[in-house]
């Protein structure tokens, strides 16, 4: 078996790791890069059988558009609805490619290759690392992981009973330069929520992703112990409808103390999609809030939005101090791209005299302790940093690592 690291092997995110035995090549998930410096990759020249994809971040799966059509992409099926769901909002395109779903530690082929699905706990659901298994080698691809959010079982359960006579390990480095100490659990950061808005005087805007669902949970549960009102848009409540397909357990726009505003783009795309939305629509207009009830109690309510809802904000700041709880990476605040809408206006808050600025967020990666865990129960022969920019770093940390630049091939 050949293996080339396409990108990833010095960057976080974009990255592209393929795969070859003598008669089958497959490539370990197909993402955008983070950063607007990073090298470009040439996906039509790509041949592979087939791509797996780890979980559904841009990152990850983001160029799977210009994968050739006929090539299958392998992903667990809740990733899929939510890669859908905000092209159906936004009018885009779906992905033309043939999808084909796994299911958790449920073995499948791909010829020569054996490939087994390890759910794991990150800040997007249906995440997975791989076991990939052929020509008697064995590698485990770590995906995106952490071990303190509230799926660390899933976590437990990798290291407590570990694989055995790992030839390779590709692991995840996120943050081995960065701190997870302010908020070190999940938990952490639904208490600092239910401590900003239990005695808000207005409303309160939290700032996250619509698919870091922990992040939702802990929104609500700090809201339900609060007396408060979690408000969601129609693409928050559509992620949530398509979890609840597969959980009962997270909150969706039916529970108490759940609302839903609806903004006329977004319910636009409802209309244009009938088949596809079903009575999503019908349930949603009866679960609303109406901006003028928002207006006359504002202090009932946590609205949960994007960078991009800072004109929204604004319009709060006449009369009371308005507070912004930031739960996302604070380096997103630092780009300027057009991906990022509203990470400048969102970064003046913190020094706006109109706005109480709170920072409350846990990494979707793990930390430095859990990664050594991690190592030190799969025991791989060799250790190869990915999604990483301190890859000369992981000598100081982990057995038997070799360092893999892009493009190198590396014989197992």
């Amino acid at each position: 078996m050949n293996i080339i690291i396409h990108r990833g092997a010095q960057e976080i995110g974009g990255t592209c790791i393929q795969l070859t035995t003598a008669k089958t090549t497959i490539l370990l998930d197909l993402g955008l890069p983070l950063s607007a410096e990073s090298k470009n990759l040439d996906v039509a020249s790509f041949r592979p059988d087939a791509v797996l994809i780890s979980h559904p971040h841009q990152d990850h799966f983001g160029l799977i558009d210009a994968l050739d059509p006929s090539v299958p992409v392998y992903i667990g099926e809740l990733g899929k609805h939510l890669i859908d769901a905000p092209r159906m909002i936004l009018g885009k395109a779906l992905p033309t490619n043939l999808f084909r779903y796994f299911k958790n530690r449920q073995h499948f082929s791909i010829g020569d290759f054996t490939i087994t699905p390890y759910l794991v706990d990150h800040s997007a659901v249906d995440a997975y690392g791989f076991l990939i298994e052929a020509e008697g080698k064995k590698v485990f691809y770590s995906g995106d992981f952490r071990a303190h959010g509230r799926k660390s079982v899933l976590y437990k359960s990798i290291v407590e009973n570990p694989l055995q006579d790992i030839d390779l390990l590709f692991m995840e480095g996120t943050m081995l330069e960065r701190s997870n100490d302010d908020f070190p659990t999940e938990a952490a950061v639904e208490q600092k929520i239910y401590d900003t808005i239990k005695e808000q005087e207005t409303i309160t805007f939290l700032i996250s992703s619509s698919q870091n669902i922990d992040r939702i949970v802990s929104a609500y549960r700090a809201c339900k112990r609060a007396h408060k009102t979690l408000v969601i848009d129609i693409y928050t409540a559509w992620v949530l409808e398509q979890l609840n397909l597969v959980s009962d357990s997270v909150p969706n726009m039916e529970w108490e103390s759940v609302k839903v505003y609806t903004s006329y783009s977004q319910n636009e795309k409802l209309k244009e999609h009938p088949d596809f939305f079903g009575d999503f629509r019908k349930r949603l207009f009866n679960n609303r809030v109406h901006k003028e009830e928002l207006q006359a109690n504002p202090h009932y309510y946590l609205s949960l939005g994007k960078m991009s809802h800072f004109k929204i904000i604004d319009l709060y700041k006449k009369d009371r101090l308005v507070n912004v709880i930031y739960s996302q990476w604070l380096g997103y605040l630092l780009n300027t791209s057009k991906d990022y809408y509203g990470a400048e206006a969102i970064a003046a808050y913190r020094n706006d005299p109109q706005i109480n600025f709170v920072y409350a967020h846990t990494s979707g990666h793990a930390t430095v302790e859990d990664l050594r865990t991690f190592a030190g129960a799969l025991k791989p022969k060799m250790l190869v940093p990915v999604h990483t920019e301190y890859g000369d770093k992981y000598r100081d940390l982990f057995d038997n690592v070799k360092t893999v630049a892009d493009t190198q091939i590396l014989d197992l």
